[in-house]
Order: structure tokens, then sequence, then C-alpha cells
């Protein structure tokens, strides 16, 4: 039976060869395939929180993001495909001052294999670096993640430049993370708010096809 509760765990302590022992038996039975990638997300979550309490360091928060990678690329093959054709642009980073790209990775990888094309620009990522992108590769979706709650006010600004450089016309900005809700969206000027990979491809599904 899968236990969600141990994968959390192990993903939260970073037991690498655990995670990934859980994560191949849920690729064998090819069942659980959404619980194991909420499980590990819920992990993070508290990988997150450890960091910004002291207990975890840089160092591993990168780890974790290499954890999390290995887990996704094992059940990568499960995640299906929403049918096929062109596929809808969008840019994805973690902002500036937050080093994390533990859930946008995960929201990659879903977005990725239902229909999106996700470009993805890594993190720490600069305001002016974003404008340039998506005057680039000119996305449908802006996506921008965040884990740490001193990374709200960088959101804002990055926001903020996309808004002045007059290239949120047309497009949906979605930001993401566990401590995002409507009052930093509000804050961040974002047109809409998820907290899971699930949730971000729902919003990003319904705003293309109603602009279609």
């Amino acid at each position: 039976m899968f236990q969600y509760e141990e994968l959390k765990n192990a993903m939260a302590d970073l037991e690498e060869d655990k995670v990934l022992e859980i994560m191949e038996e849920v690729k064998q039975t090819g069942e659980n395939v959404q619980e194991a990638m909420e499980a590990c997300q819920k992990g993070m979550e508290v990988v997150g929180k450890r960091f910004e309490e002291g207990e975890y360091f840089v160092g591993d928060l990168i780890y974790a993001g290499e954890v999390m990678n290995g887990a996704m690329d094992v059940i990568r093959p499960l995640i299906s495909q929403a049918g096929t054709g062109p596929k809808t642009k969008m840019i994805l980073c973690t902002v500036k001052d937050d080093l994390h790209d533990i859930g946008k990775n995960i929201v990659a990888s879903v977005l990725n294999c239902n229909g999106f094309h996700v470009i993805d620009l890594g993190v720490d990522v600069q305001p002016e670096t974003f404008v340039e992108a998506v005057k680039k590769y000119d996305p449908k979706v802006i996506g921008m993640s965040c884990l740490l709650t001193t990374s709200f006010e960088p959101l804002k600004n990055c926001i903020s430049a996309i808004r002045e450089a007059g290239l949120d016309k047309g497009r949906l900005i979605m930001i993401d993370g566990s401590p995002i809700n409507q009052t930093v969206c509000d804050f961040a000027g974002a047109d809409t708010f998820t907290n899971d990979a699930q949730s971000c491809f729902n919003k990003a599904r319904e705003f293309v096809e109603s602009s279609r």
C-alpha cells in the first residue's frame, strides 16, 4: 500500500534512497502518481520551513532539489499527456533571492507533459531578465515560483517590471508556492495564484482555452 506520510517525511529528511525506492514502487504499480507528487511537494514545503528556521542551509536546498528532480524523473513517463499538436508557451522561474527549484520543477514537469512548452529560466531571476525573456519567447502564460516569504517583494518587483513594459496584455501572470495566498497575490499584482502543480495546470489551461 502506498505510504503517503512515509514519502513526505523521507523527502523532508532528504533521504534520497528512500524517496527513490518509493517512487520506483509507484512506477511499477502505475498507481498513486498524483499522491506521490503531492507527498514529495509537501515534503519540500517542510524543507523550505527548515531552511527559514535555520535548520537547513543553502547546500541542503540544492540537494533537496536534486532529490526532487530524481523523484520526478522516475515517474515522468506516468504523467499523462493531454492531447497533441502545438504547445502553448509558458515562461517559468523562481524569483530573485529565492534559490528553490523545488515547486518550479514539479510545475514544469506537469505542464510539459500536458500541452505546454515550459521555458524554465531557473532560480534567483532578476526582473530585467524576466522581461527580456517575455519579449523573446512571447509566452501565453507567465509563472513565478516562490517558497520563501522574503521573496514576496521580488515577486512584486518582477510583476511590476512586466506590467510597466506593457508585456502583460493577453497573458496570464500566475504565482505559485506554499506560502502564497490571495493577500500575497494582491500585494504582488499577479492575476492569480496556486499552491500546487495540478492547480497551476488547471488555471493555465482554463486561461488558454478561454482566450481562443
